[in-house]
């Protein structure tokens, strides 16, 4: 499991930096200290490498452990309204600092790949199902289908790359408006 924690690291952060075009599984075998054959012996293919380094990157290792297990989304459902939605802006936040490049990556990716295109919708609909979920936890009912649309629009890695790439904010920033936007787009 080492391996493949270090493989996984080598890839989100080569994906993250370079890009999809710009990677290869040689240099991720580099990046990691392992053989190309190691890599591939792990991973079908580059896709099947991104794809992987996306889901490690969304939950911050490499365990199995899906996110909506781990104690930070439990900690959606626990303490006031103001503790929940403080800490669904930290997840949020979070999850956008380790994956927002290899996203990008994943888009450059899908531009000419049909297959990781569909990827890349099927994600945003599992990103959809989380934020519901997670939403869900924060406010102690179901969401409405406008809340969901605002919060899940909002809350994209595009714009958290919109502010902290292009306008400057520090993760800090958007964490806290964040907690704002998603205060304010559900109903109380």
């Amino acid at each position: 499991m080492e391996t493949r924690a270090l493989v996984l690291a080598a890839a989100v952060r080569l994906f993250g930096e370079r890009g999809w075009a710009a990677t290869g599984m040689r240099d991720v075998a580099r990046e990691a200290g392992v053989s190309v054959e190691t890599v591939y012996a792990g991973f079908r293919s580059k896709s099947d490498l991104l794809m992987t380094a996306l889901d490690a990157a969304i939950v911050g290792d490499a365990e199995p452990e899906a996110l909506g297990e781990r104690p930070e989304f439990a900690a959606l459902a626990t303490g006031t309204r103001r503790e929940r939605i403080a800490a669904a802006a930290r997840l949020v936040t979070a999850i956008h600092q380790r994956t927002a490049g290899v996203h990008l990556a994943l888009r450059e990716a899908a531009a000419s790949n049909g297959d990781l295109a569909r990827t890349l919708r099927e994600d945003q609909q599992r990103r959809r199902i989380s934020i519901e979920q997670g939403m869900t936890h924060v406010i102690g009912r179901a969401v409405t289908r406008a809340e969901l649309d605002g919060v899940w629009a909002v809350l994209g890695v595009e714009v958290y790359q919109l502010l902290t790439d292009l306008s400057g904010w520090s993760p800090q920033q958007y964490e806290e408006w964040a907690a704002g936007v998603i205060d304010r787009l559900l109903d109380a």
